[in-house]
C-alpha cells in the first residue's frame, strides 16, 4: 500500500538560499545557509528562519517535529541520528520531503562537535561544506522515504511486540498512577463540575484547538495547557488557565499570561522547570509524578472533579504512541485506564457537539425584527391608529395621564 501523500507546502520562503537540484535530482541539489544547532527539535524550531540549514539529532523524526520544521522556513535538515529507522512507519521524513526541504542523514557525524550557531554552510546533495571541512551523509528523496515506510510496516510486528514488552515492565513501577497514589496541592484553578480542555502540542492541535472554539466558547472549559500547548490556547485568542509540564517549550508570553503554573517534577522531586520560573520570578506549584506532563495534566483534572477531560493533540494511536519515544508509555495506558470514562478526544467532540448560534447572531435576528417591525408600523395606515387605540386604553387601565 501507497503511502499517503502529504499536502506539498511552499517549499522556499523569503530569505531561503537554496539551488533547485539540476534535472530534478535531490542528490544534486545545493544549499547555503546559516548553521541552527539543537538537539532538542522542539526547542530548536524557535531559533530557526528562512535560509536556515538546521542541524539536529533526531532518530526517528515524527509528525510534530516535521511540521515545524517546515513552517520555520528551513531550505536543509542535517540530521546526526537515522531520520528513520525502520522501527515503525514514521512519517516525519515524508513530510519533510514532500515539504520542500532537503534532508540530508549524517548518523553519527561530529557535527555538533565541530559546528556552531551561524556557521556558513554548503550543502550539495549529501556533502555538507564549512569552510574547508567536508563531511558525507545520505540524501532521503521522497522514493527512499517511501520505499523505507513500506519496510517498516513490514516489521510493525516487531515494534509492536517491544512496544508491549516495555509497558508490562513499567506497569508495576509507576502502578501508583493508577491505585491513584499520587499527592498532589491545593490549585487555585477549580475544575469541579466543569469539563477541562487539555491542550498538548501534538498531531493537528491547531487545527482542532481551532474546530472545538465553539464548544470553548458555549462551554467555558478550565484551559489546561501541557507546556508548549500554552501558546497554541493564546494563538486562538483564550488564556490558559493552568499550564502544567517541565516549562521548556512554553513561551515567556505563555508564562507570563497569568495562568497557574505546575512544574512537573521527576519522583525523586528533581524539577527542571523550577529553575526557569525562579529564574523568572513567577510563582509555581510542584507535582511530582513518574508519569508523563500530559498524563499530570489529565489526571490533575480527574482528582480534582472535572466532569469531563477532552484532549486535544494527545496521543490516541499506536504510531502515536510509537513516536512519542518514550520507554513503554506504561503511564499513558495507565491513565487512560483510570479515567477512561471522562476522557474524549477533540475530534470525538467536533463530530458531536452542535453549537448553540451565540450571542451575536441571535442579537443580529432580533434587531432585523424589530427594525422589520417599526418599518411595517410606519408604512402601514391602519397599523398605526390600532397601536394608537392600544396605547391608549394601557394609559388608561394604568392611570397614566
Amino acid at each position: 500500500m501507497a503511502a499517503p501523500r502529504i499536502r506539498r507546502r511552499a517549499p522556499f520562503r523569503r530569505g531561503a538560499r537554496s539551488a533547485p537540484p539540476a534535472g530534478g535530482d535531490p542528490r544534486l541539489r545545493e544549499c547555503r545557509g546559516v548553521a541552527r544547532l539543537g538537539k532538542r527539535t522542539k526547542r530548536l524550531v524557535k531559533r530557526l528562519g528562512p535560509g536556515d540549514i538546521a542541524v539536529i539529532d533526531h532518530e526517528d523524526i515524527d509528525r510534530v517535529a516535521a511540521e515545524d520544521l517546515v513552517a520555520s522556513g528551513v531550505t536543509c535538515v542535517l540530521n546526526v541520528a537515522p531520520s528513520s529507522s525502520g522501527r515503525y512507519p514514521n512519517q516525519g521524513p515524508l513530510i519533510l520531503v514532500q515539504g520542500g526541504v532537503h534532508l540530508v542523514d549524517l548518523p553519527g557525524a561530529p557535527l555538533f562537535d565541530e559546528l556552531s550557531d551561524g556557521d556558513e554552510l554548503v550543502v550539495r546533495g549529501g556533502q555538507v561544506r564549512c569552510g574547508e571541512r567536508t563531511w558525507e551523509g545520505q540524501v532521503l528523496d521522497e522514493e527512499t522515504v517511501i520505499r523505507t515506510i513500506e519496510e517498516s510496516r513490514k516489521r510493525i510486528g516487531e515494534a509492536l511486540e517491544a512496544f508491549a514488552e516495555n509497558t508490562m515492565a513499567h506497569v508495576l513501577e509507576e502502578r501508583e498512577l493508577l491505585a491513584g497514589r499520587i499527592d498532589l496541592p491545593d490549585f487555585d484553578t477549580d475544575f469541579r463540575d466543569r469539563p477541562a480542555l487539555v491542550v498538548v502540542r501534538g498531531v493537528d492541535h491547531q487545527k482542532d484547538l481551532r474546530i472545538l472554539r465553539p464548544y470553548v466558547r458555549d462551554t467555558k472549559p478550565v484551559l489546561v495547557a501541557v507546556d508548549g500547548g500554552a501558546d497554541a490556547i493564546l494563538d486562538e485568542g483564550f488564556k490558559p488557565d493552568m499550564i502544567v509540564g517541565d516549562m521548556d517549550s512554553a513561551s515567556d508570553r505563555a508564562l507570563h499570561c497569568g495562568a497557574e503554573l505546575v512544574v512537573h517534577a521527576y519522583p525523586d522531586g528533581r524539577a527542571p522547570g523550577r529553575a526557569r520560573l525562579d529564574r523568572l520570578g513567577l510563582p509555581y506549584k510542584v507535582v511530582p509524578a513518574p508519569a508523563t506532563s500530559e498524563d499530570v495534566a489529565m489526571l490533575i483534572a480527574a482528582e480534582k472533579g472535572a466532569e469531563l477531560i477532552v484532549t486535544v493533540g494527545s496521543h490516541f494511536n499506536l504510531v502515536e504512541f510509537l513516536e512519542k519515544n518514550r520507554r513503554g508509555m506504561s503511564s499513558t495506558f495507565l491513565t487512560r485506564l483510570r479515567i477512561g470514562e471522562m476522557l474524549v478526544d477533540a475530534k470525538g467532540v467536533s463530530r458531536l457537539y452542535r453549537p448553540s448560534a451565540g450571542k451575536g447572531p441571535m442579537l443580529v435576528v432580533t434587531g432585523a425584527a424589530f427594525v422589520t417591525f417599526i418599518i411595517t408600523v410606519i408604512a402601514s395606515p391602519s397599523l398605526g391608529p390600532f397601536l394608537d387605540l392600544i396605547w391608549l386604553k394601557i394609559q388608561v387601565l394604568l392611570g397614566i395621564d
